[in-house]
Order: C-alpha cells, then structure tokens, then sequence
C-alpha cells in the first residue's frame, strides 16, 4: 500500500519505511509525527481524495534534522561600489515512515520496531573470479614500448 501526502506545499509518494527528506517539521527526533493532508491511498482498493481522503492519515518517526548545502546570493551593481553577499541553508527533517492508516484509526505514540535484515549469503563464485584478475597485464610493460619506439 503507498499513499501520496502533502507536506510543506509539495506532494511525496510513500510507502512504510520510506526514509523521506522534508521541510523541517516540529518535533524531535524520535518522536512520532502524522500527516493528515492525504490526497490518495493505493493499493488493492485505491482512494482518490476531493481534495484529501477522509479518514485516511499517515505516520512517521524524525530521524533527524539537517540543513542543506549553502545558496549564495550575490548582487553587484557595476560602476556603483555596491555588491551584497548573502547566504542561504534550507532546513529538512529526515523522517521515516511508519504506518500508512485508514477508516480514521490514529497512529501509535512510539515508533513500532523495524524488521531485522538478514545477510545475503556470499556466493562461491566470487572466490574463483579473484584468481582470474591477479593474472592480468600490468601496465608496466606499455611504458617499457613506448620509450624503446621513441
């Protein structure tokens, strides 16, 4: 199931455990925050809102939050010894979504815990392939052509 949000003026499609980079949002990290302004919910059954789904809301954990890189503005006004330097740093929140939820349930107060990964095991390939590089032309030996030719 996916769902699409309206945060900060501007729309994100998310699925749970999406990791997000939005507008700074109040909030810690590690509290809960939810997103009412749901416009579409997918999955088996999709709604679409007029304008937003009622009943429909969308949770998620802050992560952190950071600034992005520095957008200088720089004004010169030729012949008039006049120039103005001003900097810039957009602030986001780095949140990672919890639950996507409908029929008007709210989400919980912490954060459900996150599903462990599992290792991929490593292929027996790999180790054969490795053999194959170390017996390849060094480079050492063009150089040695090259200056026997000039």
């Amino acid at each position: 199931m996916f769902a699409v949000i309206k945060a900060g003026g501007k729309q994100y499609r998310v699925v749970a455990e999406d990791v997000i980079r939005i507008d700074r949002q109040a909030g810690e990290p590690g509290d809960v925050i939810e997103f009412g302004e749901v416009l579409l919910v997918g999955g088996d059954n999709p709604q679409v809102g007029a304008p937003t789904v009622s009943g429909a809301t969308v949770a998620g954990v802050v992560l952190s939050h950071e600034r992005g890189d520095k957008v200088i503005a720089f004004k010169k006004r030729r012949r008039k010894n006049s120039r103005r330097k001003r900097g810039f740093r957009h602030e986001f929140s780095v949140i990672r979504i919890t639950e996507i939820l409908t029929d008007g349930k709210k989400p919980s107060k912490t954060p459900p815990e996150r599903p462990k990964r599992v290792a991929k095991p490593k292929p027996e390939a790999a180790e054969g392939a490795e053999g194959e590089k170390k017996a390849a032309k060094k480079p050492a030996a063009r150089k040695k052509a090259a200056k026997s030719a000039a």
